[in-house]
């Protein structure tokens, strides 16, 4: 019954997010960057989990798990299809040099000082206390392009703009994987080795369902059947992390990323596939983890303020970093650091995938940081784009 209610909440607010009123910023500020990015379901679901309203338990929570893995694979192998090496190989090294710098400093930025805090104020294990700043760091790491293609699409940045942010935006995705695998060795078991038995262990699994679903669908024609087939190795390899106890969403990019190098033709058919379901199942998971937020974590709401600021102030510095570097590659809007704000999606499978393999006090204050944070950027992310748009003003001395 509890899962019935769940999906009628979720059409319920997807029928409210559609709403022209509530997609108008001029209207409402505040709400309309919520809804454009889907974030608004993250807000209903802290409404109604078991941190406030309670209309979900943390037993229906823990029923509905086999869903929350279909969508964190769902996310996974998306993410591994848009990471192709043959692809990534044809770019400049600028590009790389670019993504890694504004992923980086944000990433310095916060889980170098979290760190030492939490050293200070906790009695936890070193490497625990690492383990969690680090996945805190990659958290503020990412960044999403949504606003530049927004931008271009309604015509208020050039296309070829708008373009660049997206791809150095989802190139930080490699950066923010390799910490959680880095934080999952260093927290997921009883010691680092077996916590990379467990990384590598989701990474293999990954590897042969891509490779089965290469092998399921490497004569199909019919577009039904490749979407059943497609479907059911998401649903597999998710469900097979899951029961296995590995990283959902590193199994999910090794199976797209296999998918890309030896999927051969299918692979524009299968993308095609997934994406139909991308939507979907990204407000389902997103709604859930929403869920498990608890909005009374008084200590989260103490490192909050902190963690915004510090991400901003390195969003800010690392894009004029990259700037500098991809100036000669990339044709980059003045002021990319402020095209940098929005947090995006991919950090909150990050913390909910840390969250449900390195249960804790700690990582339930990291998860409780990243959500509210999630919020919070999307809207400063709003207002900061408006600078990106603006032109730099011309000194009168330089304009003949």
């Amino acid at each position: 019954m509890q899962a019935l209610l769940v999906f009628l909440a979720i059409a319920a607010l997807s029928l409210l997010a559609s709403s022209r009123t509530l997609l108008d910023p001029s209207r409402l500020p505040g709400v309309a960057p919520l809804v454009a990015s889907g974030l608004i379901f993250l807000v209903f679901g802290a409404l109604l989990g078991p941190g406030l309203a309670g209309v979900l338990t943390l037993e229906d929570l823990d029923g509905l798990r086999p869903v929350r893995a279909l969508g964190l694979g769902t996310a996974g192998v998306i993410l591994g299809l848009n990471l192709d090496p043959r692809v990534l190989r044809l770019l400049p090294r600028q590009v790389f040099s670019a993504a890694l710098a504004h992923a980086g400093v944000a990433f310095l930025f916060v889980a170098v000082p979290v760190s030492a805090v939490l050293m200070m104020a906790t009695h936890l294990p070193p490497r625990v206390v690492v383990g969690g700043a680090a996945v805190l760091g990659a958290a503020a790491s990412l960044s999403s392009g949504h606003f530049a293609v927004l931008g271009y699409r309604s015509g208020r940045l050039e296309r070829s703009r708008g373009l660049a942010v997206a791809l150095l935006t989802m190139l930080d995705d490699g950066v923010g994987l390799l910490v959680l695998a880095v934080a999952l060795v260093l927290g997921a078991a009883a010691n680092p080795l077996d916590g990379a038995g467990l990384v590598g262990l989701a990474m293999l699994l990954g590897l042969l369902c891509g490779a089965l679903i290469v092998f399921l669908t490497y004569a199909l024609k019919d577009p039904a059947e490749l979407m059943a087939v497609m479907l059911g190795g998401v649903a597999l390899v998710g469900g097979a992390a899951a029961y296995l106890r590995v990283s959902v969403l590193l199994a999910g990019v090794a199976c797209g990323a296999t998918l890309a190098v030896v999927g051969g033709r299918a692979v524009a058919q299968v993308a095609r596939a997934l994406g139909r379901f991308e939507r979907p199942t990204y407000l389902i998971l997103v709604f859930l983890i929403g869920c498990r937020l608890q909005i009374r974590d008084l200590d989260a709401w103490v490192l909050l303020p902190g963690y915004v600021a510090l991400r901003f102030l390195g969003k800010v510095w690392g894009g004029s970093l990259a700037q500098r570097f991809a100036a000669s590659a990339l044709k980059l809007p003045p002021r990319l650091g402020y095209a940098l704000i929005s947090q995006g999606g991919l950090s909150l499978c990050l913390v909910s995938g840390y969250l449900g393999l390195v249960p804790g006090e700690l990582s339930q204050h990291i998860f409780d940081v990243v959500v509210l944070g999630a919020v919070i950027n999307e809207v400063l992310a709003s207002r900061a784009f408006r600078l990106v748009l603006e032109a730099p003003r011309v000194p009168t001395g330089e304009s003949s």
